[in-house]
């Protein structure tokens, strides 16, 4: 029998609850990533980011990766709003 207090149930599959596993929590790391067309790199570290509303309500993040190269990438709301709020970009609207 299941413990509801140890397994919670999410879309047709129990999953153990965070409080007695040792999975890691992944939170936003301190820099924004994106992929430099230039140079064909992936995860390339974003500085000087800033984060931009489209005009459909999405969320843009733009930059450079420290060579010259600009950078553009886009985001989330929640991950957005976290960057500003860890001062990694800064927001522009």
């Amino acid at each position: 029998m299941l413990n509801p207090i140890i397994f919670v149930a999410c879309s047709r599959k129990f999953i153990a609850s965070p409080i007695f596993t040792n999975y890691k929590f992944y939170k936003m790391s301190k820099m924004l990533t994106a992929y430099c067309m230039k140079t064909k790199e992936k995860n390339v570290p974003l500085q000087d980011a800033v984060i931009t509303k489209t005009a459909r309500g999405g969320y843009m993040a733009q930059g450079h990766d420290g060579k010259g190269n600009k950078m553009t990438t886009m985001l989330s709301e929640a991950t957005a709003l976290e960057a500003v709020k860890n001062g990694v970009a800064k927001q522009s609207w």
